[in-house]
């Protein structure tokens, strides 16, 4: 049974940080790209940050570019969203997101809310 867990989403101020954690089980990660998207109200779901299979590849969103920084720690079965100087902006629902070749797979999201 595929599952992909997100945890670490909260409440934070403007300029504060967060670590998200996308927790998986199920299929091997190590062959399967991941990406995190984000949701915000009344918004379509962007993208976020992606790291390749290997690790050695990331891409980020300009939004979060110089803040935001993705890993994944394939032992663990898991990839890590490191948040720093968070701005309203970002809040949103934040979904975890593993492919490989056309299959893809999604979690629940957990909710970052950034706010004074």
């Amino acid at each position: 049974q595929v599952q992909l867990v997100e945890s670490g989403g909260g409440l934070a101020q403007p300029g504060g940080s967060l670590r998200l954690s996308c927790a998986t089980s199920g299929f091997s990660l190590g062959y399967y790209g991941v990406g995190w998207f984000r949701q915000a109200p009344g918004k379509e779901r962007e993208a976020v940050s992606c790291i390749s299979s290997s690790g050695g590849s990331t891409n980020y969103a300009d939004s979060v570019k110089g803040r935001f920084t993705i890993s994944r720690d394939t032992a663990k079965n898991t990839v890590y969203l490191q948040m720093n100087s968070l701005e309203p902006e970002d809040t949103a629902v934040y979904y975890c997101n593993a492919w490989r070749y056309s299959t893809a797979y999604w979690g629940q999201g957990t909710q970052v809310t950034v706010s004074s």
